[in-house]
């Protein structure tokens, strides 16, 4: 599928110095930037999914695992008394 997009002459400017500066075309760099801005935007709409359920799951169980627990267990790592995550309770 190919696709165009306008950009003012200040950003062409901008992405044409990057290129020669990298020894890659411009088509290169703007494709990368491209997919690097997607790639992230869908890592972060995953997030925010994956906590809209988190938070269900905790209204419809009241399962959960306190601040203060978490931070205990986090500084257990690396220690002789490292401990398992702590479990989920109401």
């Amino acid at each position: 599928m190919a696709t165009s997009i306008k950009i003012d002459d200040e950003l062409k400017g901008r992405v044409q110095h990057l290129a020669n500066a990298r020894d890659r075309s411009a088509h290169w760099i703007m494709r990368e930037a491209i997919k690097q801005y997607v790639d992230r935007e869908e890592a972060r709409e995953n997030f925010h999914q994956e906590a809209l359920l988190s938070w269900k799951e905790y209204q419809e169980t009241g399962l959960h695992v306190t601040g203060e627990e978490l931070i205990a267990w986090l500084e257990s790592w690396g220690t002789d008394k490292e401990t398992a995550f702590p479990e989920c309770h109401v």
